[in-house]
């Protein structure tokens, strides 16, 4: 049996779940149980068919919804490993600390370019980062008070799946220096990303070897599963950019989070609207059923 999730940003009405279970019977599949997970909100509908047609047909409903389909068996993840900027938090880091340097919209077009897929992950990130040399260390902890804002959902998502019993990873291509502050804050077990080089308080223009890149997260998610015995169909990508492509097409459910045009092509499902709690409604998890604190 597979699971189609419909989560609405304002307003689920009785209409739109009616209308998503006649789209799926004309996707050719069969219509089963229908399931609203928090009323006016989220819904479930179990069908029997081809989850990528049903997938589409649902896609296409007008207005500001978000659907998920995947197998039932295995909805409830074992493992999440996640993105930080623009997935996790709600800015890109670099651009940011770039501001403090006045030089932003240089380094901006860079990360664009790089999030698209257009440059080398590795390289792009190098000449952004010399571009920082001789900035003032201060910036980087006055940057992350400053602008750095947790993604709505993050916290909630992450601390109720610790609180299953699932493992998480937060994997940035950003900076430990903004990372770490981050992962403790939304709740992650683990933390991995690049190192800023600093030397007399000020940037020093290199970042350390080796840089995290989208084969490094592909690796933590593969990593994380052969140490604690996950099964690829119990794990959860999440991410925005063309480096996080790997990971997500890797894990059992690859989400693409507002995401860019490759990213969006390689994922099992995305979401265009709504925030992070859509991933636990996507798990069957009703909003009572959520950690808030």
């Amino acid at each position: 049996m597979v699971v189609a999730t419909i989560v609405a940003s304002e307003s689920l009405g009785q209409g739109d779940i009616t209308e998503a279970a006649d789209r799926i019977a004309a996707a050719g599949a069969e219509v089963g149980a229908r399931v609203e997970l928090d009323p006016g909100k989220a819904a479930d509908i179990f069908f029997a068919g081809d989850a990528a047609a049903v997938r589409a047909a649902l896609q296409a409903m007008p207005g500001a919804i978000d659907v998920i389909v995947q197998p039932e068996e295995g909805r409830a993840k074992s493992l999440l490993v996640a993105d930080m900027d623009s997935t996790m938090i709600t800015i890109e880091c670099i651009d940011e600390l770039a501001d403090y340097a006045g030089i932003k919209a240089q380094i901006a077009e860079v990360t664009e370019r790089a999030m698209r897929g257009e440059l080398d992950f590795a390289e792009a990130l190098r000449a952004r980062v010399a571009l920082l040399a001789e900035l003032d260390e201060a910036r980087i902890d006055q940057c992350r008070e400053e602008r750095v804002r947790i993604m709505p959902g993050a916290r909630e998502l992450i601390r109720t799946m610790r609180a299953r019993g699932a493992h998480t990873v937060l994997v940035s291509g950003g900076f430990t220096r903004f990372a770490e502050p981050v992962g403790a804050e939304i709740g992650f077990h683990k933390v991995v990303a690049n190192v800023l080089g600093i030397e007399g308080g000020k940037l020093t223009g290199r970042v350390a070897d080796p840089i995290v890149d989208s084969a490094r997260k592909r690796h933590e998610l593969e990593q994380a599963m052969a140490e604690r015995g996950i099964l690829p169909a119990h794990t959860m990508a999440v991410g925005d950019g063309a480096n996080d492509i790997p990971m997500i097409e890797a894990a059992g459910l690859g989400v693409a989070y507002h995401a860019k045009e490759k990213a969006r092509a390689a994922a099992d499902a995305e979401i265009r609207h709504g925030d992070l709690s859509v991933l636990l409604h996507a798990q069957g998890l009703a909003r009572g059923d959520w950690v808030t604190e």
